[in-house]
Parts: structure tokens; sequence; C-alpha cells
């Protein structure tokens, strides 16, 4: 028997009770007047903008983390690899967040067109899908009180033309006067603008997630499932033995989907429709899902390899990192694992460029820059295999021409035979 939707886990209800006094003393809106001065701020408070707050406070180096909306803002499951693991180690969380997640053992791919079934091998490597909410609650709990600053929207920012440093002007009327600014404000991100990026590329291709509750234990074991019919591929991940994070894919049909994403209850009709020819234990799954976690995406954005090739990321003491950096298809998974790497290189960088004299003391703007060039350096080798590697595979899921799937598929057996190669990166030590 499965959950009813509307009530909140157990576990996750004690949970939040234990992190909501802390959360309270963090959830400050910004009160400010006229101009403040900080030294590093941080736009952005999802996943990429904590970790890279936590990294930096772990090198000693104090910032201000701004996020526009009002509290944490989470939901559903992300799947973390051995590299984000290996990132999340040197952040000082991965012990916790281990308790939350059990390990993925095997994988399965099933075609439900031709009766295929084939393994997707995990090797030795770690794989646990984590809810996002345990993730951003525990790098938010780490750092110090009111680093974090709720209700803080970022207007829009520029160099001051006398100091070429950074100011942001806040929805508040608060302008910020900052000797850095990293932009982890997502794939729509205001600071990737100011950097000369081109605009994200769309794939055609419509994504619902969500995870499901199951107190008598759901019976998917510790097996990662992929089941595809016609133009639609349903992920199916085990959380723990109680919860399952699932997601939908399939192509871009209609003009709806804007219509759709803001209606909870068309959402799930979107998904019942999709599923209604698959087993029955995938229908019931998706019926009975987490009302309050269902996202959708009506496009799938991303970054293309040449993107990152050819755009430097970085004016002044601005960068970026996270989905601001490096949006990429979610077919490898490494979109959140790739930006626990960046918050782990970029303060290694930037402790060993830009810090002088006392800890966590801002050299000059020529230092600053120098850390930033060297950070985007190291991650430019890394993200153009991961990007090059997910678009691939978003080609692959989106296009009709056999020619292209083709085309798609020698490049993937040349260049990326080894399919989990990209898990096994070491980002190094903090």
């Amino acid at each position: 028997m499965l959950v009813n939707r509307s009530p909140f886990p157990v576990l996750y209800k004690m949970h939040k009770k234990q992190t909501r006094s802390k959360q309270k003393q963090m959830v400050k809106d910004m009160d400010m007047a006229g101009d403040r001065r900080e030294d590093v701020v941080i736009v952005g408070g999802g996943i990429s903008g904590l970790a890279t707050a936590l990294a930096l406070y772990r090198k000693g180096i104090r910032s201000l983390v701004l996020e526009k909306s009002k509290t944490l803002q989470a939901t559903g499951g992300i799947i973390v690899h051995s590299n984000g693991w290996r990132a999340l180690e040197q952040l000082g969380v991965a012990s916790y967040l281990r308790q939350t997640a059990d390990p993925i053992l095997s994988g399965q791919f099933s075609s439900l067109d031709n009766g295929k079934q084939e393994e997707i091998p995990i090797w030795k490597e770690e794989m646990r899908c984590v809810r996002r909410t345990d993730l951003v609650n525990i790098l938010a709990q780490n750092l110090p009180l009111e680093t974090v600053r709720y209700g803080c929207n970022v207007l829009s920012i520029e160099l001051d033309p006398v100091t070429s440093y950074p100011v942001l002007q806040l929805q508040n009327g608060t302008t910020l006067n900052a000797k850095v600014v990293i932009g982890c404000d997502g794939v729509n991100s205001k600071i990737t603008n100011l950097t000369g990026a081109k605009a994200p590329n769309r794939l055609n291709v419509i994504g619902v997630r969500s995870f499901t509750i199951y107190p008598n234990g759901h019976k998917f074991g510790s097996e990662f499932k992929m089941i595809r019919k016609g133009d639609v591929t349903v992920g199916v991940i085990p959380m723990t033995t109680n919860q399952v994070h699932w997601f939908i894919t399939r192509k871009y049909l209609s003009q709806e989907g804007f219509k759709i994403s803001k209606s909870p209850k068309l959402i799930m009709n979107f998904s019942t429709e999709s599923v209604k020819d698959f087993p029955s234990s995938v229908k019931e799954m998706v019926n009975n899902c987490w009302l309050e976690c269902l996202h959708f995406s009506e496009y799938i954005k991303y970054r293309s390899p040449w993107n990152i090739l050819c755009t430097h990321f970085r004016v002044g003491t601005v960068t970026v990192a996270g989905d601001a950096l490096h949006a990429m298809t979610p077919f490898i998974a490494q979109g959140g694992s790739a930006a626990l790497e960046d918050a782990v290189v970029l303060a290694r960088c930037f402790a060993r460029k830009a810090v002088v004299g006392g800890p966590g003391e801002i050299g000059s703007k020529l230092m600053v820059e120098k850390a930033f060039d060297e950070y985007l350096k190291e991650r430019k080798t890394r993200l153009l295999r991961l990007t090059f590697e997910s678009t691939l595979l978003g080609k692959m899921e989106e296009t009709s021409s056999k020619l292209i799937k083709l085309l798609c598929i020698v490049l993937m057996v040349v260049l990326f035979r080894d399919l989990f190669a990209h898990t096994r990166y070491d980002c190094g030590k903090l």
C-alpha cells in the first residue's frame, strides 16, 4: 500500500523539526538601507551557492549568500556519483548524508517496445540518490549564522566605472558593493550574463520529477531502473527502503508546457498520461507521488561544450559556478556532483591565490582575477567532457533523425566507451 499524497513522511517531519529552530535563526530577510560593503558575495542559495560558501568557510573565508526565496528551496532527489561524494567529503558533510540515502548497487534498462533488457553497469562506484532538502539543509547548517540572507532578489550587477569592483542592486533598494561576486544563480543566471556568455541552448525534451513514499517498503530493491516506450523514458531510483525518486522525460509535443508548469494538477495529469502504457508498478508510483515535490521542466536547458570552451566566464572579480557555469542535460546525472566539484576547486584556488595576511583577508583585484582564472582553467578541462557526453545523449533523446542518432552513437562509442569514467574523477583536496 502506498502513502496518501498529502501527509509528510514521518522521518522527514522529524528531520524538519530538528532543523527548523536553526533555520529560523538563519532565515532573515536582508534589512539594509542605502549602500553596503561586503568582501565575498555569492548570488544564489541552492546547492551550488551553499556548497561554495561552505568550501570557502572551510578555508577561513567568510561570505554572504543572497537567496531570492524566503526559505531554502529544493524538491525531489539528486543522484550523487562517486565524484560528488569525494567533494562532499572535502566539505565535511558526506558521513551525515550517507545515513539518509541507501547505495544503488545495480541498474537495468528495459525497452517496452521490443522487450529488450540490458544491465546498466554500476561497477564499484558509489551512487546514491539524496533528497535535495537533506543536502541543502546540511550545507546551510554548517555555515555561520546569518551567512545566508533570504528574500534578497538581485535585480542587476555591473562593474563600478572607477574601481572596477562589482556593484549589485537588490529589489529592496540596497546597493551592495562587493570585492568578489560568485554567481550560483542557476541556468538563467544574471551573473553569467555579465560575463558575456550566450544564452543556454534548449533541448526539446520535457522533464517531470518527484518522489513517492512507501510506508511498508517498495519492491525496487537497490536497483536503478530505466524504462522506455516510444519517446517516453521513466527513471526509477530508490532512495531508501521506503522512498523512490523518479523522473519522466519525453519529447516536446505542444505549446502547452508553460500552462502545465503552473498547475500541479496539470503536471500530474501529464505524468499519468505519459506512463499509461507502462507496468502497473510505475503507474502506481506516479499516481501516488508526493504532489508537493512535483517539478516540471518545459524545456531542458544546457550549455554546449563549445559554449564552455569559448566563454571566459569571468569579468573582473566576478565568476560563476554550478548551473550558471555548466547547465547540462540530466542524462549522465552529473549536474549536482559537478557543482560540488566547482565549490571545492574554486575555494582551493581562491585560498591559494587571493588570500593574503590573516585568515580570510582578500588580496588585490589582480590576485582575485588570477585565482578565478586558475579555477576556470581547471574546471573547463573537466566540463568539456561532461557537457559533450551529456549533450550527445540529449540529442539522441530529442532527435527523430536516424542519421543524427547514428552519428551520436558513433561518437559515444569512440569518445565515451566507458560510460562511468566521469564518476571516477577526483576534484582533489580542499
